[in-house]
C-alpha cells in the first residue's frame, strides 16, 4: 500500500510558534501514522511553483524554540491573484497550477498555517476540491472561531515587557510616552498588553479616539501629581473623523496599505496641545520575532496534533481552534474574510475602565 503524503505551508506574516507547529505535525505524522510530509516554501508561492522540501525528523529537530519558520512565508502570493514579478500589471488566477502541484505530489491533505488571509485562501482551495485543514496563527489574535491564535501570547509578552521598560523613562523624565503596537483592524494585542503593563490610555482600531479627551486625561493626571502617562495605541487606530495613518499606499501585490505612524502623529498633537513633553516608541516587527513563549509552544503543538488527527479522520475544510481549554475545529467558510474584532461590550474593556484606563472617548 502506497504511503500517505501530506503538505504543509506557512503563509502571511511570521510569528513565534510556526516552527513548533511544523515540528508537531511532522513528528506526529511519522510516529503515529507513518505519513510522509512535504513542506512548500514561502507560503502559497511554493505550492504554485513547486518549491518544496522533504520534512523528516532531521529537518524538524531542535526547532521548537525557534522564531520564524523554516519553510519561509509570504503575504503576497495569493494563487487566485498572483504576480510572478513586480513588472506584471495585473494579477492572474493560477489556482489551477496550485491544484496541479497538489495532485502531482498525490497529497491526501494540505495543512495551511496562517491568519485570516491564509485561511481565506485555504477555504477557496477547499471549494476547488482540495483537502484543506487550517491552523490559526497571528499576533493580532483576530481569527474568527478560536479563542486564541498561537503567536499572540509571545507578542503580548514582548509588548508588555517593552512597555515596562518605557515606563521607567517616562517616569524619570515626566513625559508622555506613546507606544505604537501592531494591529490593523483588531486591538486584542494592544488591549491585553495595555492592561498587562498598566498603561493609562489604550487606543484601539475599533474605537475612534477624541484627541481632546486624551489631552484632558493627561492634564488631569499631572494635576494629581502623576507627572507621566503611558499611552498604548494600535497602528490601525484613528482619530474621530480622520483616516488611518499609513506609511505606504495600497500595494498591488498584497492588496493592502502599510500602516504605521499614528504614534508619531498622536505624540506631536498631544505635546502641542498640552505643552507636556511627549515621545513615541514604535515596537514594529519586534513583536513578531523571537522565541515563542512556553504557552505558545504548547498551544502550537496541540494544534499540530489536532490538525493531523482531522486529516486521519478525513475531516477537511476546517481549521483547528481553541475553545475554552479544548482544541476543536471550526468551518473555514466561517473564518474566511471575517476577522474577529474586539467587541464594544468586551469584559476586558469594562475591567480596564474600572481601573481608570481611558479609551480616548
Amino acid at each position: 500500500m502506497k504511503r500517505k503524503k501530506i503538505g504543509i505551508l506557512t503563509a502571511g506574516g511570521d510569528c513565534p510558534g510556526l516552527n513548533a507547529v511544523i515540528r508537531g505535525i511532522v513528528k506526529h505524522a511519522i510516529i503515529d501514522y507513518d505519513i510522509e510530509t512535504v513542506g512548500f516554501l514561502d507560503g502559497f508561492k511554493g505550492l504554485i511553483l513547486d518549491h518544496n522540501i522533504k520534512l523528516d525528523f532531521d529537518s524538524v529537530s531542535n526547532i521548537l524554540n525557534l522564531g520564524g519558520t523554516i519553510l519561509g512565508s509570504s503575504n503576497r502570493d495569493n494563487p487566485f491573484d498572483f504576480y510572478y514579478n513586480n513588472e506584471q500589471d495585473k494579477p492572474i488566477d493560477v489556482s489551477d497550477k496550485a491544484i496541479e502541484i497538489y495532485k502531482k505530489h498525490n497529497l491526501s491533505a494540505l495543512i495551511c498555517i496562517g491568519g485570516d488571509g491564509t485561511l481565506s485562501i485555504g477555504y477557496k482551495l477547499s471549494q476547488r476540491g482540495l483537502n484543506i485543514v487550517g491552523v490559526p496563527k497571528t499576533i493580532d489574535n483576530d481569527v474568527h472561531g478560536t479563542d486564541q491564535t498561537f503567536g499572540f501570547d509571545s507578542a503580548l509578552s514582548t509588548a508588555t515587557f517593552a512597555i515596562d521598560k518605557i515606563r521607567t523613562t517616562a517616569e524619570s523624565h515626566h513625559r508622555i510616552m506613546v507606544v505604537e503596537l501592531m494591529g490593523r483592524t483588531a486591538g486584542w494585542l494592544t488591549l491585553h498588553s495595555g492592561i498587562a503593563s498598566g498603561s493609562d490610555i489604550i487606543l484601539l482600531p475599533e474605537i475612534d479616539f477624541d484627541i481632546d479627551k486624551i489631552c484632558e486625561e493627561t492634564l488631569i493626571r499631572n494635576k494629581k501629581g502623576r507627572m507621566y502617562s503611558i499611552i498604548c495605541i494600535a497602528e490601525g487606530s484613528k482619530q474621530k473623523n480622520s483616516n488611518v495613518v499609513v506609511q505606504d499606499q495600497w500595494n498591488k501585490r498584497t492588496g493592502i496599505i502599510r500602516l504605521g505612524g499614528i504614534g508619531i502623529t498622536l505624540s506631536q498633537k498631544i505635546e502641542k496641545i498640552t505643552g507636556i513633553e511627549s515621545r513615541v516608541a514604535i515596537l514594529g516587527h519586534t513583536q513578531r520575532g523571537g522565541s515563542p513563549t512556553p504557552f505558545d509552544r504548547v498551544l502550537a503543538t496541540r494544534y499540530a496534533y489536532k490538525a493531523l488527527t482531522l486529516v486521519e479522520k478525513n475531516i477537511f475544510g476546517v481549521t483547528v481552534c481553541l475553545r475554552g481549554a479544548s482544541i476543536e475545529y471550526f468551518p473555514l467558510e466561517k473564518v474566511a474574510n471575517n476577522p474577529r474584532l474586539v467587541p464594544m461590550d468586551s469584559e476586558l474593556i469594562k475591567i480596564a475602565k474600572s481601573l481608570g484606563v481611558s479609551f480616548g472617548i
